[in-house]
């Protein structure tokens, strides 16, 4: 994921999503080098929803 995408990820998931820089952190934390893999780490610790995750996706679907 080239890093103005990236950024623009992160704003999203903080914006849109209303996660914390903390539960990012955790996601980045355990996904090691593959941020594609982001949306479902996140899914998989509950932080967010199914219907969140369907969001995220969409998002990084268009974007």
């Amino acid at each position: 994921m080239p890093t103005i995408t990236y950024h623009r990820f992160v704003k999203f998931l903080q914006e849109e999503i209303n996660l914390s820089q903390d539960c990012i952190a955790i996601a980045q934390r355990n996904v090691d080098h593959n941020l594609g893999l982001i949306p479902m780490v996140l899914w998989q610790y509950g932080l967010v929803t199914i219907e969140q995750l369907d969001k995220i996706y969409d998002w990084l679907e268009t974007s």
